[in-house]
């Protein structure tokens, strides 16, 4: 068994056993200590680093308090960040679903639905989602057709009282040129230029710690495509964006990260798919 270990964590919940490469990985969360969570504590427990030199930005997402700073406008009209020392205090858990096998012959995007494997495959993260009991907050998803088809199978087993957004923000596309470059993967400029741009929107968007007001921790769902994982997961770990095409990803699999108040980004699961039977996993 192999467990990660973290100082000050607690565990929260145990996902299960999966069989990845032979061995057995079991997965496990934790949640925060939340006593060292008071603004005297914050700032020394959760931040990466302080020097300047460090090539780990612990304000990545922008949301650090220090770099909150009063509106110089007398009636406070322009005061569009807190600046009464107020930090986030929760844990945004996110879990990425990408979309179940679809038909790659399709000539338009509703052409592309799910293939009966994929339905299959989207009702086992369904069932997986819901036996792992957490206190899901919400949903958004890709519009294109394959991740709706996705996501509404997984909503079956699911309460039906959680919020669900769509956005195009999330929809499939070519986000920045692979390093080292594919073969076989050579979208035009002009993909990169729109569609990087739009993925990333939707990094900044979704990725970032939970505002002060949050007083609770989310458990959020994302349905969406590989690229978009793959980028999501380099960008919010701070590694080289340009090799996320060196990660492979199986279908309707589970990607689960966490966002403490500190912003350090924690990757629990990366493409889990081992609660399938072999015989449905696909990629």
């Amino acid at each position: 068994m192999i467990m990660a270990k973290f100082s000050r964590l607690r565990p929260l919940v145990t996902l299960g056993v999966g069989a990845t490469c032979g061995s057995l990985v079991t997965y496990y969360y934790y949640g925060f200590n939340k006593t060292e969570l008071s603004d005297g504590n914050q700032q020394r427990h959760y931040n990466i680093s302080e020097n300047k030199q460090s090539k780990w930005d612990a304000n990545w997402d922008r949301r650090q308090p220090v770099s909150i700073v009063k509106s110089p406008y007398p009636d406070n009209t322009q005061n569009h960040n807190s600046s009464d020392g107020k930090v986030s205090q929760a844990v945004r858990y996110i879990f990425l679903i990408r979309h179940g096998q679809y038909n790659t012959k399709g000539e338009t995007d509703k052409e592309r639905q799910l293939t009966e494997l994929g339905r299959k495959q989207a009702l086992l993260t369904g069932e997986r989602l819901s036996a792992l009991k957490l206190p899901w907050t919400s949903i958004a998803q890709s519009t294109m057709t394959r991740a709706m088809e996705t996501c509404s199978l997984i909503q079956k087993h699911l309460p039906g009282d959680i919020p669900v957004s769509s956005t195009d923000l999330l929809r499939e596309g070519a986000p920045i040129p692979p390093d080292p470059p594919h073969p076989r993967w050579k979208p035009d400029d002009y993909e990169f230029y729109q569609e990087g741009a739009q993925i990333e929107a939707a990094f900044r968007k979704f990725f970032h710690r939970a505002p002060p007001e949050q007083t609770e921790d989310s458990y959020e769902i994302i349905v969406c495509h590989a690229n978009v994982i793959r980028y999501f997961v380099m960008r919010a770990l701070q590694l080289p964006p340009e090799a996320w095409l060196r990660l492979s990803l199986d279908h309707a699999s589970i990607t689960s990260l966490a966002i403490p108040p500190g912003g350090h980004v924690i990757l629990f699961n990366y493409s889990n798919s081992g609660y399938m039977p072999p015989d449905a996993i696909s990629y």
